[in-house]
């Protein structure tokens, strides 16, 4: 079984290279195209393909809107030869033993060929990376299953399987329209093999660059999450010889930013417990 990863970014230079180097020795190729990064990305992309010349695919595209998103993941989708895939955004990076569960379960399991999707915990940043968001605000739901979960794995041979609907509502869907995590439970594999996910952080070189993103201002969260415990263990690629160009993950939040977030995160916490909320962004 081959696997491939799908890695579609704009403006990701704070987290990219961790991203992408935490997955890369894991799969078969990497689909890594960049719609339009004008803080830095670029530059680290070329990095890595030039690290990985046969494994990474590389796609300068220029800017995209969101309308025209599910189009080009589409077309990631038609030049995939691999059985399975992965998505790798720029702000999921992986620990080893969390990509190894899910790519020896492709690779391996009897099962595999039966299944249709795999589903992970998330871990998600608030803040600054050494805070978490509480267990409250996972509104992923996959069967009976609620909480911080993504589903990013696929098996190409879901019928008709087609990308759907613009930035914000995207999702995989059959050849009836029909969203590939309301098809048969029973094809949803669940590993307990967790990523974290920088989503709500400053992902860009830049604020200024961050809000070129379609909707991405909407997600950077002032809020103040869980502290993790001091012996807490992350993902190896923080750890890892990097280049020059690429910056330290290791930074605290601002004072201006920890003010505003202890206004904001009891509100953001009221709204969780007892508003309805909605889905997408």
């Amino acid at each position: 079984m081959k696997i491939a990863a799908h890695t579609l970014v704009k403006n990701e230079a704070r987290f990219v290279w961790f991203a992408v180097m935490s997955v890369i020795n894991y799969v078969d190729e990497i689909l890594l195209w960049d719609t339009g990064s004008t803080d830095g990305t670029v530059e680290i992309l070329k990095k890595i393909k030039r690290k990985y010349p046969k494994k990474v695919k590389l796609k300068l595209l220029g800017s995209i809107t969101s309308e025209e998103f599910p189009k080009v993941r589409q077309k990631m989708l038609d030049q995939t030869k691999a059985d399975w895939f992965i998505v790798v955004d720029g702000d999921e990076v992986w620990w080893d033993e969390s990509i190894m569960k899910v790519a020896d379960f492709i690779r391996n399991d009897s099962e595999r060929r039966q299944s249709e999707s795999i589903v992970v915990p998330t871990i998600n940043l608030v803040g600054d990376i050494y805070h978490y968001q509480e267990k409250e605000a996972g509104q992923y739901q996959f069967g009976k299953r609620r909480g911080h979960f993504g589903l990013r794995a696929v098996n190409k041979n879901v019928p008709g399987l087609a990308s759907n609907n613009p930035h914000g509502t995207w999702g995989w869907v059959d050849g009836k329209g029909k969203m590939i995590q309301n098809r048969n439970p029973r094809k949803i594999i669940y590993i307990d093999a967790p990523y974290l996910h920088v989503t709500f952080l400053r992902r860009a070189g830049s604020i200024a660059s961050d809000k070129k993103v379609p909707k991405r201002a909407k997600k950077l969260k002032h809020e103040i999450g869980i502290s993790f415990p001091k012996d807490f263990f992350y993902p190896e690629v923080f750890f890892r010889q990097k280049p020059n160009i690429v910056n330290s993950p290791w930074k605290t939040m601002g004072r201006n930013f920890y003010l505003r977030s202890l206004i904001e995160t009891p509100f953001r916490k009221f709204k969780r417990r007892y508003l309805p909320s909605k889905i997408g962004y």
